[in-house]
């Protein structure tokens, strides 16, 4: 019997081997059209809808996130320095405009005053000599102003040793101790050589710097806050507003504005306006201190014909909008009034109960996954019989999610 031909045995071996390739290659393209999702997210057409032409009132408004604070305070520091020997009061405390609130220890203050009082002495007594002997008094009668001045100086000194509040009100802080120093604003005074006495100006300054003693008027409060610059151009006094606390639960209390700052705040390349608002009634809980948001009415016209403002096409100085009637779009110039919040005003070219499309939106429908992709070896090869070695279809990352 003749042997088979080698090219006879071989042939079923390639025939089974184009079979797998096949099965293996449509498996491949099945998997990954059913993981890797579709190639891109598919544009729906564009939707439209109406709505109807309404009356009423258009609002417009500007916001921003404020403080309470108090509408009258002040910060009372020693005239004197010295150190501190009493404190009468402490954070909490009502006080009365001129109570005292605090002492130094006056002895240095006391001595420049005797010494300022011996010198003055001096210098009338060297005036009485001159006038008795006739002689020009022009110098006499200058050391005795200069020594005069020196005593009052040393009187207000004496009088600084004692901090007094300039306002009535709540203490709300106390900045020093007991046997602290008080600091004070020194000024040297007096003469022959006499220690000067340790004095100031006064003892009341504004909350801008801190004092020995801070007081401050909590039943007068009010709401500061800083707007963007383009929303501050819109403010000015008297308008409305509302204030909402959201450490009261969304409280909420009507306000007016009392006051724009003329001059501008730059902090971090941001430009804004202080605005100062005073309250129509303070909420229980409220403190001075607390965060809230301002929203300011600076427009607001009752009675308005307006339409939802996404509904306008505005190019320019020209607005239109688009009328559908019985089904039949047709574009309509108009004119515009006040531009409010989520509405415009329109004074002329559509009347209420028209209805009007709103801008086409369009959405995108299909999704966008990683899914298995096409990874690894690919296909193995097809020598070895029915072997398919080589990775196959790997899982992975993808190559078709988040384009």
């Amino acid at each position: 019997m003749p042997a088979p031909r080698l090219g006879s045995l071989r042939r079923p071996s390639v025939a089974v081997n184009a079979v797998l390739g096949l099965l293996l290659a449509g498996g491949a393209f099945w998997a990954y059209e059913t993981l890797s999702g579709p190639d891109s997210a598919t544009p729906a057409a564009p939707t439209t809808r109406s709505v109807a032409v309404q009356q009423g009132t258009v609002t417009a408004s500007v916001s921003a996130d404020g403080s309470l604070e108090s509408a009258s305070s002040a910060s009372a520091s020693f005239v004197t320095g010295g150190t501190v020997t009493s404190i009468s009061v402490q954070v909490g405390d009502k006080v009365k405009k001129g109570q005292v609130l605090a002492k130094v220890d006056p002895a240095a203050a006391n001595r420049t005053l005797a010494a300022a009082g011996a010198d003055l002495d001096a210098a009338r007594d060297s005036l009485t000599r001159a006038q008795d002997a006739g002689s020009d008094t022009s110098t006499a009668e200058n050391e005795v102003t200069q020594a005069q001045l020196a005593v009052d100086e040393a009187e207000a000194g004496v009088s600084g040793t004692t901090l007094k509040a300039p306002m009535a009100g709540t203490v709300v802080a106390v900045n020093g101790t007991i046997g602290s120093s008080s600091g004070g604003s020194s000024s040297g005074s007096g003469t022959s050589g006499n220690a000067g006495a340790q004095t100031g100006q006064n003892a009341q300054t504004t909350t801008a710097s801190e004092g020995f003693i801070d007081l401050a008027d909590l039943t007068k409060l009010q709401v500061t806050a800083g707007f963007a610059e383009a929303d501050a151009t819109r403010l000015k006094e008297k308008q409305a507003a509302t204030v909402t606390w959201n450490a009261l639960n969304n409280t909420e209390a009507t306000a007016k504005v009392v006051a724009v700052d003329p001059q501008a705040t730059t902090s971090n390349n941001v430009v804004t306006y202080g605005v100062t608002l005073s309250l129509d009634k303070v909420p229980t809980g409220a403190k001075p201190g607390q965060t809230v948001s301002v929203s300011v009415t600076t427009g607001e016209v009752a009675g308005a014909v307006y339409v939802n403002s996404a509904a306008l096409t505005t190019v320019g100085n020209r607005h239109s909008v688009t009328v559908v009637t019985d089904g039949v779009p047709e574009t309509r110039q108009v004119e515009i009034g006040l531009e409010g919040d989520t509405a415009t005003q329109i004074t002329s070219g559509v009347t209420a109960g028209e209805q009007v499309l709103l801008k086409a939106t369009s959405t995108t429908t299909g999704t966008q996954n990683g899914g298995a992709g096409l990874g690894g070896g690919g296909f193995g090869g097809l020598n070895g019989g029915a072997g398919a070695p080589g990775g196959g279809v790997q899982g992975g990352g993808g190559t078709r999610g988040g384009r």
